[in-house]
């Protein structure tokens, strides 16, 4: 159950809790000679006014008001013994009244805070992201408070809200992460604060206009680490794996440390001299290739895995095989398509490309339709005519998606360099590696060994054909589709 639903119960309990009390008392008093009119007039008179604050004001009766509402209730029943108790039970009502109004005017007023947020206007899937909080008190009083961030709730806020105590004219930083479990745009409009009354009997919301905008785009943070560990010569921490190319690499790529691996003749003197540290030259091929990812948006890629559907899965490894591919001088482009052509970038170099992938990819999700693989590869071939590594990313379970798969992929074998990507389901895996114990495991385990046979005969036939296949899990797809791309440029397979 949410906070805000704990609220709302809570709220319409204390009304309930009054409206039991208020019947306690006049059904105590209908028993006497008193008029009955006049008890369910003061039983209006009372929950009039609470519906009237809570509706408009957002006060609400806190517990404390509660107890002392038993009072009066305790005091009818001395009506029972005399009618003398009667203005006793007046009084007593009268002092509630006055006491509960006194405390209700303690509370604070809307203008003694402010409420300002601060955070980075882009965030990565999944990963945690740093939100701040700037809290001013401009009242003469310290006030305890509970604070809670309106942000949509896929941006998943941990904590979700703050107790606090606050001193008078005073301001106060509160940090905490979100680690957003979806793509696309996000626009955090309020935050909330919920304080009690001097004596605590009332319970105010208050409700701040905080706008602002946050784009969660696929896993950012790999290009980071990605950068970090290629100066450092460390890409092997990721999975990737060097390369050895074919043939003389003659265009300068960067200046990196020098390894016991490395040939003297790239040593840089002059840099060695000024670092005080072996520095070589490190060369590549001066070949400037294309790549075009064709990435499916339709219902084979409505699945998760790891918590990710897998198309964030495939957008996480395109953006990092794009920016390995940018680094190395290519080109690349994108097209996504369902049911129809979503969007098509056309192949582009440079790091400022990065951004055009970014955008376009950010807030596009899996939709319940059947995707045109005849209309995605008519449409590449109108617009793509020159010789470039095709990029397929979907997922097969059938025979009919299948063969359209290998007949597309067969069919640009001659013009481009084609490669499949065909995500796993890791559930039929684990049903045929899991020791089967029943004979309905049993079962499972044959189906899921025949669906994966079929697979098997369905990667083969691509192989056959000149179709390149990566066949991986959703969440390791990262390093193998990457290793596979720089296995292309060292044969110079385009």
């Amino acid at each position: 159950m949410t906070p805000r639903k704990r609220r709302i119960l809570a709220t319409v309990g204390l009304l309930l809790a009054f409206v039991v009390l208020g019947a306690m008392q006049t059904w105590v008093a209908a028993h006497l000679p008193q008029s009955l009119l006049l008890f369910a007039l003061r039983l209006a008179l009372v929950m009039l006014p609470l519906a009237a604050l809570a509706s408009w004001l957002k006060i609400v009766p806190h517990r404390p008001l509660v107890y002392l509402a038993i009072i009066p209730v305790l005091v009818s029943l001395g009506l029972w013994q005399a009618e003398s108790w009667y203005w006793a039970l007046v009084m007593v009502d009268v002092g509630v009244v006055l006491f509960a109004t006194v405390d209700l005017f303690s509370l604070p007023k809307h203008k003694h805070f402010h409420i300002q947020r601060d955070h980075s206007r882009a965030a990565s899937l999944g990963k945690p992201q740093a939100v701040q909080i700037w809290l001013s008190n401009t009242s003469p009083r310290e006030w305890m408070l509970l604070l809670r961030d309106g942000l949509p709730h896929e941006l998943r806020p941990e904590p979700d809200e703050f107790m606090l105590r606050i001193a008078p004219r005073s301001r106060a930083q509160l940090k905490y992460d979100i680690r957003p479990q979806r793509r696309g745009a996000f626009h955090a409009t309020q935050a909330y604060l919920r304080v009690r009354s001097r004596f605590g009997l009332w319970t105010r919301i208050l409700s701040y206009d905080v706008p602002s905008t946050l784009h969660v785009y696929p896993d950012m943070q790999q290009l980071r680490e990605y950068a970090l560990l290629a100066r450092r010569n460390r890409l092997n921490l990721m999975g990737l794996r060097r390369s050895r190319r074919i043939g003389q690499d003659n265009e300068f790529e960067r200046l990196r440390d020098y390894t016991l691996d490395d040939n003297f003749k790239r040593i840089d003197w002059r840099s060695s001299a000024r670092r005080n540290k072996l520095t070589v030259r490190d060369y590549q091929a001066n070949q400037s290739q294309r790549v075009i990812f064709m990435i499916d948006c339709g219902r084979m890629m409505t699945n998760e895995a790891a918590g990710l559907s897998l198309l964030d899965h495939a957008f996480n490894a395109m953006l990092m095989l794009s920016y390995v591919a940018l680094n190395h001088g290519d080109k690349v482009g994108l097209l996504l398509f369902s049911d129809e052509i979503h969007t098509y970038i056309p192949p582009a170099g440079g790091q400022r490309h990065m951004n055009r992938l970014l955008h376009a990819a950010f807030d596009r999700f899996p939709r319940r339709v059947e995707s045109r693989y005849d209309e995605a590869f008519l449409y590449l071939g109108s617009h793509c005519r020159k010789r470039s590594l095709v990029v397929l990313i979907t997922n097969v379970i059938d025979e009919v998606n299948s063969l359209q798969v290998q007949q597309y992929l067969a069919n640009i074998a001659g013009q481009h360099l084609p490669l499949g990507v065909l995500l796993r389901d890791r559930p039929l895996f684990q049903a045929v590696e899991q020791h089967a114990t029943s004979e309905q495991a049993l079962f499972e385990a044959a189906a899921a060994a025949d669906i994966l046979a079929w697979r098997h005969r369905v990667i083969a036939d691509l192989n056959g054909k000149g179709v390149l296949s990566v066949d991986v899990f959703p969440e390791d797809l990262t390093a193998p589709l990457v290793n596979r791309y720089l296995d292309v440029k060292a044969r110079h397979l385009l």
